[in-house]
């Protein structure tokens, strides 16, 4: 199967300026086309999470260096969601993610009306809790499966509780890089990887965007922003609950 590397390069950088900027939905965007054009499912999140290794290691180098990490959140998240990722990864090798799709997709949906809720009331921002060890075990997890849903699940969960939305949007990324290696390791020890013209495109774009990326999340205010999370995972989550029930 021939692809056209440059449709990947638009492809990885329109969706990590969107990561970049908002905390999530690289691998959600990048992964609806790879399984629209045929791929499955095991094979499009293996492509996209070799991609990742090197945008989500650009996009955390460049969230640290412009200040968006809290170095507390991030150890936190660290270990919980390579555990979770791994764990994923292994599943979806042998079994489909077609059957949770649905029920991750109603919790976004809840999650993205919540963050709106909150943006447009008097926001008081808070620290993260002891929720950040579950929820970055069950981030991973779907991230795997799903082929993207680390930065929607954990992003939005932490910013609808009122962290502060660069902050958790800069440590997440940050952590995302090392749940991506893990998870790429088991899919390449499981099924390996192919497509490389896919993953070449969507590395090269992705690098591209991910200091511009960084940088838009350090000027956009937080209410703005969070506005846009909740606009984002309202979409994203109706698209995939349509698809999945149809």
């Amino acid at each position: 199967m021939e692809h056209n590397v440059l449709l990947f390069v638009a492809v990885g950088f329109a969706a990590q300026l969107i990561d970049g900027a908002l905390g999530m939905a690289y691998g959600v965007s990048s992964t609806t086309v790879l399984l629209s054009i045929g791929i499955s499912p095991a094979a499009a999140s293996a492509s996209v999470h070799a991609a990742e290794i090197f945008t989500t290691g650009v996009s955390g180098l460049s969230h640290l260096r412009f200040g968006n990490v809290d170095r507390g959140l991030f150890r936190r998240l660290l270990i919980p969601g390579v555990i979770g990722g791994a764990s994923g990864a292994y599943l979806l090798t042998s079994t489909p993610g077609q059957i949770i799709k649905p029920l991750v997709s109603a919790y976004l949906l809840i999650m993205g009306c919540w963050i709106l809720l909150r943006a447009f009331r008097q926001m008081r921002m808070t620290q993260a809790g002891p929720e950040v060890i579950p929820l970055a075990l069950f981030g991973g997890f779907f991230d795997a499966i799903g082929g993207g849903g680390w930065g929607p699940i954990v992003t939005t969960t932490l910013v609808a509780r009122g962290v502060e939305p660069r902050l958790t949007i800069g440590s997440v990324n940050l952590a995302e890089f090392f749940v991506t290696v893990v998870e790429s390791a088991v899919f390449i020890v499981t099924i390996g990887l192919s497509f490389w013209q896919i993953i070449v495109g969507l590395i090269i774009g992705g690098v591209l965007a991910a200091p511009m990326a960084a940088y838009v999340c350090r000027l956009v205010p937080a209410r703005p922003l969070m506005i846009l999370v909740g606009v984002l995972i309202i979409a994203l989550s109706i698209r995939t609950m349509v698809q999945a029930l149809s």
